[in-house]
This record gives structure tokens, sequence and C-alpha cells, in this order.
């Protein structure tokens, strides 16, 4: 098991920041997302690799986005989190069906930690049930029965009732800093677009991929 919470600090990934052209083609895509309905435009699958190889796949949320790439949070002891500690490399898709012939956003890249000072600024705008919840969930560990985690709930409700939840230290963001965004559009009888950009020697370049 590697180290946690040491990992991918900002100094530790690379500073190149996104190309403009692809930060507002993102933003202008999932913006249409919103409009045309779909349930979720926030709704990402994250995956990730052990040092294996063995690779993980869920959906997450993405909770910010700059010119420094995608950020999600997690509890860090969780599987996704040990696996991007000893190997921190991620891919992302998302996928926005409502949005023309269906968007597929790809990305892949490095990952690092979010600063503190982010981390605890959205911690305070979760709902305190998701901060609670956040200390008494020992994430991807066997839980016996239910009952077990609502002892733990409540544990933890009597001992910050009163007052602010404080960040737990095992939680925080992560942020995929991407060398490769791939805007991928569908089309009638699978003739898709896919627009490929990939940071090469410190620039992003950008080149059309057969569908």
């Amino acid at each position: 098991m590697c180290a946690l919470f040491v990992l991918h600090r900002e100094t530790d990934v690379m500073d190149t920041e996104l190309d403009p052209e692809i930060l507002h083609t993102f933003q202008q895509l999932q913006s249409n997302a919103y409009e045309v309905g779909e349930p979720d435009p926030t709704a990402m699958t994250l995956a990730t690799a052990d040092l294996a190889g063995r690779v993980s796949l869920r959906a997450v949320l993405l909770k910010h986005l700059d010119a420094r790439g995608f950020v999600f949070y997690t509890n860090l002891e969780s599987n996704k989190g040990q696996q991007l500690a000893c190997n921190p490399r991620a891919a992302l898709c998302f996928l926005w069906m409502r949005v023309r012939n269906q968007v597929q956003v790809r990305v892949e890249g490095e990952v690092e930690a979010v600063a503190d000072v982010e981390a605890d600024a959205y911690f305070i705008t979760r709902p305190r049930e998701s901060q609670i919840g956040a200390w008494a969930s020992i994430q991807s560990q066997t839980l016996p029965d239910r009952a077990t985690f609502d002892t733990r709930m409540r544990h933890f409700e009597a001992q910050f009732e009163g007052g602010a939840v404080p960040r737990p230290p095992f939680w925080s963001g992560r942020r995929v800093r991407p060398d490769m965004v791939e805007f991928w559009y569908g089309a009638r009888y699978r003739l898709h677009q896919r627009d490929r950009w990939e940071l090469v020697d410190a620039l992003w370049q950008r080149r059309l991929l057969y569908p």
C-alpha cells in the first residue's frame, strides 16, 4: 500500500494550463447539456489503476474546473484514493446523450492534490449530513450491516452537535491535470467527429482522428 496524503503535490505535477479553446469548448458543451436536460452534466466516469495494472472504474462528480484541470473529492483511503496514491494518473469520460447526436469528452492526465484551503472551502458547502457521512464512512471497506453505519452516523452527529463539522484529514480533492482531451461528436452511421488535443513539449496540439 502506498503512503497517503503526501503524494501528488502541485510541485510534482506539470504546471501547464489548458489551452483556452479546450476550456471554452468544454464549458460550452456542458452548458448545452444543462440546457437540454441531461440528468447531471457534472457526472464523469473516473478510471484509475493499481501498480499491477488492474483498472477500476466508477462515476464521480466534477466539482470544479479551471485552466489547471478537473477536480473531484473523495475519501483518500478509498480504493480510488489508494490507487491514485500509488499511480497518480487517471482518465475521465463525460457522456452527454442529449447534446447534438451524443457528445463524449475524454480526459487523461496526471493527478495532484488540491490545496487544503480549496478542500476546506468546498467541504463547508456540503450538506451537514454529507459532512457527517464523510467521517462515518470507512469508504470501500467491508460493512457488516447497515445498522453499523447508522451507529457511526449517530456517533459523529453527537460528536459535532452544536458546532461546525471539520473536514476529515482523510478526505480531500484530487485534480486531474490533462495532457490529453478529446471531444467526440456523434454522427449518423457512426461517422463521428473526433477532435483530440495533446500536450507535446508543454504545448497543446490539435489533430483530428478517424471515427
